[in-house]
């Protein structure tokens, strides 16, 4: 009976009878138990049947028929207004209003909203109706409601024509839109960001919200505590949302918020740069780019190195929809992408038109010398280790120079006697040298003579830049070069020499050919056993490869001369370097640096005294804001369950996992980093296996 009911499309009449009773002052009782059983029948018909249902009362099919239902009284609603008599639409709003609380919106919406599109284009009446439909659902279900339509617009336009001014009349709809959608979610798309910020912009009542948003968005991007504490999913959010914000401002607007505009970007950026993360970063110089636009319209404006890669993704995300661009010069988009020359190296402010053009046509008759019969001086590099140092330190020669520096790694690695004599003399000049010249790879040429004399003789020069790195009058650069060259090298000494050595001689020589010209006859039998064997069908074969000679581990016996020093002071402040402070970032690096070191040291002697020495540094750290700092707090507990025998964990350090235990479950519930909440996750997955091995 009920699934005839339902075809024959009795429920709208229901419901119409309900609105006719209403404007009657109808029995409320009577209307509660037929909302009830409306918006709740097919769970009513599946407890009776058992999972027996038919497919009409499947919710997937049930709720699409009440919307078409919906749509009936609607229209008998506007053909009663049209003849003068008086309905009430307090009950569908109700029926509505339910059915979006339950998880429903997509059904019913997905009727509703084409159909209210169509019949709202041109007709006064009927934009009425759809806006008493939303203004009179109970405030209890209007979030419900409000993000259903939002999310399911077509464009701004659309959902302007559905909801009207419900922002400005509706207190808990304001509270919706313009907070809990943008400051407290971050899960919606930037098509529901375009809806929702262009309906706000398409109404004179409604553009004072707009500002307000503005401001609000800006107070929270600029807020050195969101930066930190707020995972970078919400803080992209944030800055589609403010950037969509800043394209449907006018002139007039801009004008009298501009001063309030360069204090949120100025504060807003500071912060953003003080984020270890790069995307952090990377969001901080794209905002602060598109409101100087905005706000220095003519005058200078920011330009960073950002990637053109970046700034194409943004704009193709935020432009995708049609509802944000606009012919109006008042709604103009953010400027996103770069110019047309696409030079991202522009790091300061970049002057007028005029200027820049002045400098490059300054330029333009110069006519280039003819270079192609020019010969490239070769230049003899030194052959002693002394030799090298005298052209490092004093020599003015920058040829030479130039010659020393591309040679030096190899000199090192060939001469271990001579190296050992001078190591730390040699440490200290690659410590502070700085480039001479344009020289191509420079860093990298530098890093990798110092990891060779760190290599060559590892305890004098691990001590002395393990007591450089605590030191006074050195920069970020040199101490976190300190770090990586403890890093490179210690990796190096962990390999066998057998391994070492085929790694060092590709990394020279990573390409090798026979010339056309060279006598290859000797090699004629290899060739051909090659294509024989390549060709021979074998069912069975014995072992293929001879197994790689062993050898000690040569960072076993200096493992702590690495590590041990690193991990003393960090807690002591000096004049120019606060790792607890505002050098959070160096701080980052240290931490996974000893996360390197202790997975390097597995089979060592030393690694049980490493362990605990760890996990104290863990534990004093375990609560620091910096989300890049934890992510290393989280992989040193990685590295230490990974490394340290299983016995000596479970003997020794019995009380401290249970603490960290329960720490990491603290990070899988509640941080707001997605990257700690994994890490602490796999630690997590780690200490079920040590429980298996009891």
């Amino acid at each position: 009976v009920l699934e005839q009911f339902l075809q024959e499309g009795r429920i709208s009449a229901l419901m119409w009878e309900v609105c006719q009773q209403q404007a009657q002052a109808g029995s409320p009782e009577l209307q509660e138990a037929l909302l009830n059983k409306i918006v709740c029948l097919p769970d009513h018909v599946s407890n009776k049947l058992q999972g027996k249902n038919p497919a009409v009362f499947f919710p997937q099919n049930y709720f699409p028929l009440l919307g078409g239902a919906v749509i009936q009284v609607l229209q008998k609603i506007s053909d009663s207004l049209r003849g003068g008599l008086d309905c009430s639409i307090s009950f569908v709003s109700h029926v509505l209003g339910k059915v979006c609380v339950h998880g429903r919106q997509k059904e019913i919406l997905s009727v509703l909203v084409p159909r209210l599109t169509d019949l709202t284009k041109s007709d006064c009446i009927w934009q009425r109706i759809c806006w008493r439909l939303v203004e009179c659902v109970p405030d209890r279900w209007m979030e419900a409601v409000v993000l259903g339509f939002v999310q399911r617009a077509p464009g701004a336009d659309v959902l302007s024509r559905l909801l009207g001014n419900l922002v400005v009349k509706n207190k808990k709809a304001q509270f919706v839109v313009t907070q809990k959608v943008l400051l407290l979610q971050y899960c919606h798309t930037t098509a529901v960001l375009q809806n929702l910020l262009g309906y706000l912009s398409l109404d004179s009542l409604r553009r004072a919200l707009l500002i307000k948003v503005l401001q609000e968005l800006l107070e929270t991007w600029g807020s050195s505590s969101a930066v930190k504490h707020s995972p970078p999913e919400q803080q992209q959010y944030i800055s589609k949302a403010i950037l969509i914000c800043l394209s449907h401002l006018k002139e007039p607007e801009i004008e009298s918020c501009r001063q309030e505009l360069l204090t949120s970007m100025m504060e807003g950026v500071k912060c953003h740069l003080d984020s270890n993360l790069p995307q952090i970063r990377r969001l901080g110089m794209i905002v602060a780019e598109s409101i100087s636009s905005k706000i220095n319209t003519d005058g200078p404006v920011l330009k960073f190195q950002v990637k053109v890669i970046m700034k194409f993704v943004w704009c193709a995300g935020l432009r995708g929809n049609k509802s944000f661009k606009s012919d109006d010069p008042g709604h103009a988009a953010p400027p996103l992408v770069l110019e047309s020359n696409k030079k991202s190296h522009t790091t300061a402010l970049v002057m007028s038109d005029e200027e820049s053009d002045a400098e490059l046509d300054s330029d333009d008759d110069l006519i280039p010398y003819d270079m192609s019969e020019d010969k490239e001086l070769k230049i003899k590099a030194p052959v002693y280790i002394r030799d090298c140092i005298e052209v490092l330190t004093g020599s003015e020669d920058v040829d030479k120079w130039e010659a020393t520096v591309k040679t030096l790694e190899s000199l090192v690695r060939n001469n271990p006697a001579a190296t050992r004599e001078v190591s730390v003399e040699l440490a200290k000049i690659l410590l502070h040298l700085e480039e001479k010249t344009c020289i191509e790879g420079f860093v990298e040429l530098r890093q990798r003579a110092q990891v060779a004399v760190l290599t060559t003789d590892p305890i004098p020069v691990a001590k002395y830049l393990t007591s450089q790195f605590y030191s006074l009058n050195y920069s970020l650069r040199q101490r976190m070069d300190i770090l990586d060259v403890l890093v490179l090298a210690a990796q190096e000494l962990s390999y066998p020499k057998s391994h070492r050595k085929t790694k060092h001689s590709g990394a020279q020589n990573p390409c090798i050919q026979l010339l056309p010209g060279s006598d290859s006859s000797k090699d004629w039998r290899r060739i051909v056993d090659e294509r024989i064997k390549s060709k021979t069908r074998r069912f069975a074969t014995g072992q293929s490869q001879a197994e790689l000679a062993s050898s000690p581990n040569e960072f076993s016996s200096v493992v702590g001369h690495f590590f041990f020093p690193l991990i003393q002071q960090f807690d002591r402040p000096l004049t120019t370097f606060d790792l607890l402070g505002e050098d959070h970032f160096v701080l980052g690096r240290l931490v996974h640096t000893l996360a390197i070191l202790m997975y390097l040291a597995v089979n060592t002697v030393a690694v049980t005294a490493m362990g605990k020495a760890l996990l104290e540094f863990v534990w004093a750290l375990r609560f620091h804001t910096d989300s890049y700092v934890r992510q290393g707090l989280l992989s040193c507990i990685s590295s230490m369950l990974l490394s340290v025998p299983t016995e000596r964990l479970l003997q020794d350090m019995t009380e401290e996992l249970l603490e960290t235990q329960s720490w990491l479950g603290d990070v899988v519930e509640k941080d707001p980093d997605g990257d700690c909440r994994r890490l602490a996750l796999q630690n997590l997955l780690l200490m079920e296996n040590l429980k298996k091995k009891l």
